[in-house]
């Protein structure tokens, strides 16, 4: 008994001597932060514990609710993984019903929204816009159609508010704002091209634009100095009829290529279509529609199958999700967590699921207030808690291996970065060079000054660790 006590004297003083060390020195690291300028005013918080044993080695404020940014990605992610599945793929299929007369169908096609973020997108062969349309033209000439009267998307069971509450009109016209619906259109984000003035202050020239609706263009941008980056602005008007593009672009180039976000993704794929029956034969134009209700002819078995569009794997659209950032893919699992667990594709009854799901973990819902799939909303709230709690979850997955994979390497520690005004996180795993790990999140609120400034002196905290 005497024996296995010392053992286990011998084995927890050198554990616990350890946790002190690393301990004490982020401790005295955070408190140097304290006193920076760009931190007096600031909330941190910051926990870390040793993955391996669960130890708490420092807290600091881990319950606060924190604005997290794009780590709230990680909560979308491991969510989705688990309620979905890391081989869920999103089907879309185009269907007909009645008869085909001398090449002439006289009810519209049909379309089966499923919600897919990937359908048109460039980030795959087999989903990027003129493989789509090439399938679509093909299956029609196969069939023996020639013309139609149009298109009916079936958009039942998908709610039709694209854009999540809580996010700010500054975000909303530009790519990385582009709302996510039941139908998605390339992202449904288009490109816009400029050409810079040669003097500062010189008036910014809209050149062209990939289509995406019947918005009018009007740019009040500036020149900037050569070098000075992206800068510019997407406003839509309230109406959707004018978009405005603020803000600067840098001289010192004969053009400069930004991304808007599509209004419409079915007014967006509508132009895309058009504008391949003109490259192929059809004589007539294609109308478009949607029907919020179950079209009739999909749910009576009327309807007779043209071709089926199959998404890539969740988890190949995850490593986008988390590596790229992209916060329409966020949106879209969030609303597909609602559609396949309460049969209601929206934003709301998405997150409800979610936090129910972290709810029964362990998690306390208040420790998770979240309005979006992305944390482009700056009224979101997390506490560090409970982004450890679900980065230590996902280490006992079946699929944490590409879960992890799909995590950038920043500065040397595999974790997501989130970034906003005034905010910024980072949360992730650690790996030291004396083998021990970590998991680990650090959000910083409220911070004045350089963002880049305050991201190093972040790291260097960070680089405790390794």
């Amino acid at each position: 008994m005497k024996t296995s006590l010392l053992a286990l004297a011998c084995f927890s003083f050198p554990v616990m001597t350890f946790a002190q060390s690393i301990g004490h020195k982020l401790n005295s690291a955070i408190s140097i932060l304290e006193t920076d300028h760009q931190f007096k005013y600031a909330g941190i918080s910051l926990l870390v514990k040793d993955a391996k044993t669960g130890i708490t080695l420092f807290d600091k404020n881990s319950r606060v609710g924190m604005v997290p940014a794009s780590c709230l990605k990680i909560v979308t992610s491991v969510s989705a993984l688990e309620l979905l599945g890391k081989d869920y793929t999103y089907k879309t299929a185009l269907s007909y019903s009645g008869s085909i007369t001398q090449g002439k169908l006289e009810a519209p096609l049909y379309v089966s929204a499923s919600g897919d973020p990937t359908f048109g997108s460039w980030r795959w062969n087999h989903t990027n816009r003129q493989s789509v349309l090439n399938k679509i033209v093909e299956s029609l000439k196969h069939s023996g159609i020639k013309s139609f009267p149009g298109i009916v998307i079936d958009v039942s069971g998908w709610g039709t508010q694209t854009i999540p509450r809580g996010w700010v009109w500054e975000d909303i016209g530009n790519y990385y704002g582009a709302g996510s619906g039941a139908f998605n259109w390339i992202e449904n984000q288009f490109d816009i091209v400029l050409k810079p003035g040669k003097n500062i202050g010189d008036k910014v020239e809209i050149i062209s634009k990939n289509t995406a609706g019947k918005e009018r263009l009007v740019s009040e941008l500036i020149t900037a100095s050569k070098g000075s980056g992206d800068q510019a602005y997407v406003y839509y008007s309230l109406n959707n009829s004018t978009v405005y593009l603020r803000g600067t672009i840098p001289a010192g180039t004969q053009s400069f290529g930004i991304k808007a976000a599509a209004a419409d993704g079915i007014s967006y794929f509508s132009e895309s279509i058009n504008e391949e029956w003109n490259k192929s034969g059809f004589t007539d134009s294609c109308i478009i529609t949607s029907c919020a209700g179950a079209c009739t002819e999909l749910t009576n078995g009327a309807a007779k199958p043209l071709c089926i569009f199959e998404s890539p794997n969740l988890d190949s659209i995850n490593y986008w999700f988390l590596k790229k950032s992209v916060n329409l893919y966020g949106e879209a699992f969030v609303k597909s967590i609602g559609f396949e667990k309460s049969k209601s594709g929206t934003t709301d009854s998405g997150i409800s699921v979610i936090r129910d799901f972290w709810s029964n973990k362990g998690i306390s819902k208040p420790a998770m207030k979240i309005l979006d799939g992305s944390g482009l909303s700056p009224a979101n709230r997390i506490t560090a808690e409970a982004l450890v709690a679900t980065l230590q979850y996902a280490k006992t997955r079946p699929w944490f291996n590409s879960f992890k994979y799909a995590l950038p390497e920043i500065n040397g520690i595999t974790m997501k970065d989130g970034y906003m005004e005034g905010v910024r996180s980072f949360a992730g795993y650690c790996s030291a060079k004396d083998g021990n790990e970590y998991v680990f999140s650090f959000i910083v609120n409220n911070y004045d000054g350089n963002p880049k400034a305050a991201r190093e002196k972040m790291w260097k905290i960070l680089d405790i660790l390794k």
